[in-house]
């Protein structure tokens, strides 16, 4: 089953494919020396709260999603509809979309082939795998920290969240601050988030070979599910590893 469109589009993979050497100084070169975390700014009091409550408990079950390729029609119906186009034909182009298929044009729908091709667009989709996992989650004092499990492929592995200050740190030795997501209220908005916090984890070491260049998502939808994300390139002792992680859960 489809979620929702996705809207943070991931960091480009180029840099895996470069030499050793190549790779630590791009690192180096996001981040400097050293990445120190500034105060949370922007969130507002009873922050601590919400995050405690939007963070997964210990053994939390999860849905795996992952991106999938789906055709957006939002802005196709809208001029259909604005210029008085066939209600038949524009029907005919959304069931086959629904199936990810691109209909022919069909110049019933009162609107050129290139604004059809325009308006009519593929875009990533989040979607269930239909697979469930239980988060390694632990709280220890005021942290929560991350473990792994068959299917996170070690992405979450080492990261921990301070509930009162909000600090992320990951296993590279880098830290940063949460800012607030905002809710959109656009037509076309690409998730229908109610409230949630974003990190941004960015910092380099050339003498010890550690590094990282990541964003952790904590979304609650306005239908009560929790999306975390966390999408990341990182380097431990020159060893490069580039992944991310989906998951959904309802607390």
């Amino acid at each position: 089953m489809i979620l929702t469109h996705w809207p943070y589009a991931r960091h480009g993979m180029f840099a895996a494919l470069l030499r050793p050497l190549p790779l630590l100084l791009c690192l180096f070169l996001w981040g400097g020396a050293a990445t120190v975390s500034a105060p949370a700014a922007g969130l507002t009091p009873g922050w601590q709260i919400r995050l405690s409550a939007l963070l997964p408990v210990a053994g939390q079950v999860a849905t795996l999603l992952e991106k999938r390729p789906s055709l957006s029609t939002v802005d196709l119906q809208l001029q259909v509809e604005r210029v008085g186009g066939s209600v038949a034909a524009l029907q005919a182009v959304l069931i086959s979309a629904a199936r990810g298929v691109l209909a022919p044009y069909d110049a019933r729908l009162g609107i050129s082939e290139k604004d059809y091709r325009q308006y009519l667009v593929f875009q990533e989709v989040l979607a269930s795998t239909g697979k469930t996992i239980r988060l390694p989650v632990s709280r220890s004092g005021d942290r929560v920290y991350f473990g792994d499990a068959p299917g996170l492929n070690g992405i979450l592995n080492g990261i921990s969240i301070n509930l009162k200050t909000g600090e992320l740190r990951g296993p590279e030795g880098y830290g940063a601050m949460p800012t607030s997501v905002v809710p959109s209220s656009a037509e076309d908005r690409v998730l229908d988030v109610r409230s949630g916090f974003q990190w941004k984890v960015i910092g380099s070491d050339a003498t010890s070979g550690n590094g990282v260049r990541g964003t952790l998502n904590l979304l609650q939808l306005s239908s009560g599910q929790i999306v975390l994300n966390y999408s990341r390139t990182s380097m431990i002792h020159r060893k490069m590893n580039t992944g991310e992680i989906i998951v959904s859960y309802t607390r």
